[in-house]
């Protein structure tokens, strides 16, 4: 069991870079807030807080850019000033991770489809040289749709990369409605199992929960890869922007911006 201590601290910096993604996209005045916030606590528990420094962290769905950004952040890998120049005119930290710029951000992602396969190809390159780094790739569940994910499932199931775990961010909406409805639940458990990855559910939004999943599945060297499928809301931590579709895209209004933070405050910083 954690203690509570530590459940005070997670909380505590959950809530903190919540109000920092809500300022970026304050600032810019731009969407893909609720996806940002849907998979914020998946990235403090896989980059932040369980993350060793020869691992690889990829997210995929590149979407949530500023989510990454002030985890960065907070690592100490992008600087309180090059965060303040998110989606400016020669920034270095757009609206979609570009690579080449910083150390925790090794590929272009946003495209989606793409992470997983590289994510793949980063833990083959670990096996053949016969280190024990681990790769963790976020993904949306919207993205599972792409073709490319089940090719890159195939591949790491071939080659026994039990050194690659995928983290789904399961919100259950996507760019045009339900992800049900789109194209059908293929972030489904049922059929990761069946394909042969180990699976484990989660609610995405326990970090502590997912710190012990994170550690068990590390431990694991049977030759599979895994998945996380957890469980989260869109819009996590602001009462209007949870499982609404429409804060894929919008930004806020000022007195929206105000209620965001209010709502952040009451629910992560109130005893």
């Amino acid at each position: 069991m954690t203690s509570p201590a530590l459940t005070t601290d997670i909380t505590t910096l959950s809530g903190q870079l919540r109000l920092k993604v809500l300022e970026l996209y304050n600032k810019a005045h731009a969407g893909h807030i609720g996806c940002s916030l849907s998979c914020l606590d998946m990235m403090i528990a896989s980059l932040i807080l369980r993350k060793q420094e020869e691992d690889t962290f990829i997210l995929s769905k590149g979407h949530a850019a500023a989510a990454l950004y002030v985890c960065l952040n907070h690592l100490g890998e992008i600087s309180d000033e090059q965060l303040q120049s998110f989606y400016k005119n020669g920034t270095t930290l757009p609206a979609h991770p570009a690579p080449n710029k910083h150390k925790g951000i090794p590929f272009a992602t946003g495209s989606l489809g793409h992470g997983f396969p590289i994510a793949s190809g980063i833990a083959h390159a670990n096996k053949l040289q016969g280190n024990t780094n681990a790769v963790y790739v976020l993904m949306s569940d919207g993205e599972t749709n792409e073709g490319t994910t089940w090719e890159a499932a195939h591949y790491a199931l071939q080659q026994g990369l039990d050194n690659l775990t995928v983290l789904i961010d399961k919100n259950g909406l996507q760019g045009f409605g339900p992800t049900a409805d789109v194209f059908g639940d293929t972030a489904d458990v049922a059929k990761w199992k069946a394909i042969g990855f180990d699976v484990v559910e989660a609610d995405g939004h326990d970090v502590e929960a997912l710190l012990v999943i994170l550690d068990t599945l590390r431990l694991q060297t049977n030759g599979k890869p895994k998945v996380i499928i957890a469980h989260t809301v869109k819009g996590k931590g602001v009462s209007y922007m949870e499982n609404r579709l429409e804060w894929h895209y919008l930004p806020m209004t000022a007195d929206l911006y105000d209620q965001a933070c209010n709502d952040i405050n009451d629910r992560y910083f109130t005893a």
